[in-house]
């Protein structure tokens, strides 16, 4: 993918949704960490699911470390992971309260500290929180980045360095946004729909699959 058609493919994805957003379901910086920090192999709707029982009695760092482990356990039990989840927000709203003044941190170094915090969910609270032209780089756009062409990369951090690099910055800010959404209701991992792709012109994926009969 040339850079014309990088061009035109965010123009028209940006065109087709001027304003993409996160799809889990937050009030605050803290409750996005917590989200984010949730979500890891398990999907946004599982993570709104456990969220929307969590956040009405804890959505502060001292308010989970006052719930406690088993009742936190308890509450998001419903996803994946749950014990090792839980107890690294325990950790993380400690390291928050003792470090940070109960506040989420805005620097990569500080949020990759936290329990439980990697460089994608760090990517994601710097950009749906603060605003940076960062690219969290998921399953998703892993795969539609290889497909397209976009910005092939053999890992993660090699097609968020790509991106970096190739993505304009008129759509940086939401790049991440366009190409989750993407990855998750068009170009489908089994079987993408590339019939109903509105940026299929400039993807370089050699088998494009038709339209059902």
């Amino acid at each position: 993918m040339d850079a014309d058609a990088v061009e035109a493919f965010f123009a028209t994805l940006r065109a087709a949704n001027p304003q993409p957003a996160s799809e889990l379901e937050y009030t605050s910086v803290f409750e996005l960490l917590c989200a984010v920090l949730l979500s890891a192999q398990a999907t946004d709707v599982g993570v709104n699911k456990a969220t929307r029982r969590l956040f009405p009695v804890a959505n502060t760092p001292q308010a989970i470390l006052d719930l406690g482990l088993e009742r936190l356990e308890g509450t998001i039990k419903t996803i994946g992971l749950y014990h090792a989840k839980a107890r690294h927000l325990i950790a993380t709203c400690r390291i928050l309260i003792e470090r940070h003044g109960g506040e989420v941190p805005r620097t990569r170094e500080a949020l990759e500290a936290l329990p439980g915090v990697g460089r994608k969910t760090a990517n994601v609270v710097l950009n749906v929180a603060f605003g940076e032209p960062t690219m969290a780089v998921d399953t998703h756009i892993f795969r539609v980045a290889n497909r397209t062409g976009l910005a092939p990369g053999k890992t993660p951090l090699a097609v968020e360095l790509q991106l970096l690099k190739r993505v304009p910055p008129a759509y940086a800010a939401d790049a991440h946004h366009w190409l989750i959404l993407h990855g998750r209701y068009v170009c489908l991992a089994r079987r993408p729909l590339c019939w109903q792709c509105g940026v299929a012109r400039w993807c370089d994926y050699p088998d494009k699959t038709p339209a059902p009969l």
